[in-house]
């Protein structure tokens, strides 16, 4: 008769039951190594032996493991470990941002999103929509001022119009691409009288004409005022690339 503790029985070290202690002890074992992908676990008597457990508690320690997809059981064979695939891999994680190319790629997928977020945001935004989008055009401007950089800002901006568009998707959109869609850092520096300069005047502009298009209610000129903007960016990073050439 099997005598030894059952899979509810705790360790008399504490810390977990037995099942939980062996399944563990063999998670450690293929984590460091000792048993490859395609190798075959120890047999349940063998491991019996080793922890001093009953048959019961091991058979529930490898079911453990085979919920995991750590290990498969093959008729007739035994136990064995499995190929840990590694896990997709998340979308837009793979971007150089240091490459024009790649800036070129992200405009691209952003023009048809905020356009049309800015043509909801211009017939959807409260009044609370309104003064936020407004108060982060302005942090932009104190920003070119200080002669500090914009880039958070300027995310800031099209996040507070987003937001407004009161579809949750178009804000999670931006999220997901985080502040990079901004790569302010490729353009030549604003300092005053340079190419950087006049640059940020451009690009205040463009966002002056969206940001009063969304507040004036004017759908179609957020739109179009939107397109303007991308496309302008779109126009300063080509003619970036043509110059290094």
């Amino acid at each position: 008769m099997d005598t030894q503790p059952t899979s509810g029985t705790r360790s008399n070290r504490g810390g977990g039951t037995l099942v939980e202690k062996i399944s563990e002890a063999l998670r450690e074992a293929i984590a460091a190594g000792a048993f490859q992908p395609g190798e075959k676990l120890p047999s349940e008597a063998k491991l019996t032996q080793e922890h001093g457990v009953s048959r019961t508690v091991v058979r529930e320690a490898i079911a453990a493991l085979r919920a995991d997809r750590l290990v498969e059981a093959r008729q007739g064979a035994g136990v064995f470990v499995r190929l840990v695939e590694a896990p997709p891999a998340l979308p837009f994680q793979n971007i150089d941002y240091a490459k024009i190319s790649s800036i070129l790629e992200i405009l691209e997928l952003r023009a048809p999103v905020e356009i049309e977020a800015a043509g909801l945001a211009a017939q959807r935004r409260s009044p609370v929509q309104e003064e936020d989008i407004l108060s982060r055009h302005r942090a932009i401007e104190d920003c070119v001022r200080a002669g500090q950089p914009t880039a958070e800002a300027d995310f800031a901006l099209h996040r507070a119009i987003a937001e407004a568009t009161n579809n949750p998707r178009f804000g999670e959109f931006l999220t997901m691409m985080g502040i990079g869609i901004i790569p302010r850092t490729q353009l030549p520096s604003s300092s005053p009288g340079n190419e950087g300069a006049v640059n940020m005047e451009r690009l205040q502009s463009e966002h002056e004409a969206i940001v009063g298009s969304i507040i004036h209610g004017d759908v179609e000129a957020a739109r179009e005022a939107m397109r303007i903007h991308l496309q302008g960016s779109a126009r300063r990073y080509r003619n970036l690339l043509r110059s290094r050439a």
